[in-house]
């Protein structure tokens, strides 16, 4: 093959999946523009129960503990300690002394500790079905999985509760919007330069999940196949009965447990859902390397549920369409994997073309090329920079016009973060390296 053939056919090929890409962005942006509140339900119309899995969370769990059951006083906590090294169930255990018959303990203890937070609340579903009797009403209770440091907002039992979502007996699960906690919070006690940083980092992971999370979860809802998070993520007790198994196991030890487990609430007839109209607060990474072994992580987890495509397709309950976009989903790592492959190389040829003649590349470039290059440039770079303004838009509305800009400038910068951790989550799979790794909080020493 030719190197005038190659450069043509990677520009083309590069070309059309930017095209592709921004396409599908347009196509999701104008539901999520166009969203308006539903009608909300009643709370008391059913049995909640906040599941909290912790592993060395004694900073932050005693705060979750006061804010859950101040704003939540019908729900049950059940925290989920992992083999913590810290204070963890003392912090917890300080409730129970307290006479709380809403807040349970859950104790986990080596060697079977620590493997996972799929197998944590594995054991908060088993201890939370024990407690409950085989009398109860699995259809009318909700787990709540919450991180431990999790703020979900006053109006999501009410939300969730609405005749659109748990109202309808073949809802399943509801997953609600996600926001980062401490966004325009600068880190303290680092450099100027690590704060500015930090700062843009968890504005991007804010922007990222409020915008183009949030408008795929939307588009999720015409295909039957909204996913689940792990954190907000409303489950029907029945619906975790019906894919438990004999092992009583909902969960089945995927690194992305939560999208594993919509996929088998999915293929067995459950329905599930999504809502803008609450949230939930998370903390937002500062660092990078935490980011990256956090995405790494999930990109892995995406991997391994690969094992579900034969599973996926073959199912009844789901639809061509709804299929189809899970298994778009799933090859999502992949293609970040091509993509570092093909988008490079016409870049590489130009510049080894440019040095042996750079006359040549020079005359071609003035005489039009460089339209190839500016519309080239703009499909790639508009997918990513869209969501800047779609932020100050529908979030963020005191931002001003040319910072959004700025933001999604800055986002596009941001997901080029996916294509390394893709990389790093094939090469732990590949080495068969599959232990679940705790991301450690902000204020979180490295372990030594």
């Amino acid at each position: 093959m030719s190197l005038d053939v190659l450069l043509g056919f990677t520009q083309a090929l590069a070309l059309t999946m930017s095209v592709a890409f921004l396409t599908y962005v347009l196509l999701i942006v104008v539901p999520y523009l166009r969203h308006r509140p539903a009608p909300v339900g009643s709370s008391t119309a059913f049995e909640w129960h906040f599941l909290v899995p912790c592993r060395d969370e004694e900073a932050v769990i005693g705060d979750t503990i006061a804010y859950l059951r101040m704003t939540f006083p019908i729900a049950h906590v059940w925290v989920v300690d992992d083999d913590s090294d810290d204070g963890t169930a003392a912090a917890v255990q300080a409730w129970l002394d307290g006479g709380d018959n809403h807040v349970h303990l859950v104790r986990r203890a080596l060697p079977h500790a620590r493997t996972g937070k799929g197998d944590a609340l594995n054991d908060a579903y088993r201890t939370l079905k024990l407690w409950m009797g085989r009398h109860s009403d699995p259809d009318r209770a909700i787990a709540v999985v919450v991180d431990a440091d999790g703020r979900p907002a006053a109006n999501c039992l009410e939300v969730c509760a609405a005749d659109h979502l748990f109202g309808t007996p073949t809802m399943g699960a509801v997953q609600v919007d996600v926001r980062m906690l401490n966004t325009g919070v600068r880190q303290p006690g680092v450099t100027r330069w690590r704060k500015t940083f930090g700062a843009a980092l968890v504005r991007m992971q804010d922007l990222e999940f409020r915008t183009a999370i949030a408008a795929i979860q939307m588009s999720r809802g015409v295909t039957g196949t909204i996913s689940m998070g792990g954190n907000g993520q409303f489950t029907r007790l029945s619906a975790l009965d019906s894919i438990a198994g004999p092992t009583a196991q909902p969960w089945r030890g995927s690194l992305l447990e939560d999208f594993e487990l919509g996929v088998h609430l999915l293929t067995a007839g459950w329905r599930t859902g999504f809502s803008r109209d609450t949230h939930v607060h998370q903390e937002g990474l500062y660092s990078l390397r935490r980011f990256l072994a956090q995405r790494t992580r999930w990109g892995q987890g995406t991997m391994q549920c690969m094992r579900y495509l034969r599973h996926i397709w073959a199912s009844d309950h789901l639809s061509t369409l709804g299929a189809a976009e899970m298994l778009y989903y799933l090859a999502q790592p992949w293609m970040q994997l091509l993509g570092t492959l093909v988008y490079p190389i016409p870049l590489i040829l130009l510049a080894h073309r440019a040095a042996v003649n750079p006359t040549e590349v020079w005359t071609w470039f003035t005489e039009g090329a460089w339209i190839l290059f500016t519309v080239y440039g703009a499909f790639g770079l508009l997918p990513f920079l869209i969501w800047g303004p779609v932020y100050r838009a529908r979030c963020e509305p005191a931002v001003s016009l040319p910072r959004s800009i700025a933001y999604g400038f800055g986002y596009a910068l941001y997901i080029y973060t996916f294509y390394i951790t893709s990389w790093r989550a094939l090469i732990r799979l590949l080495r068969g390296d599959n232990t679940w790794t705790k991301t450690r909080r902000n204020t979180e020493a490295p372990a030594r």
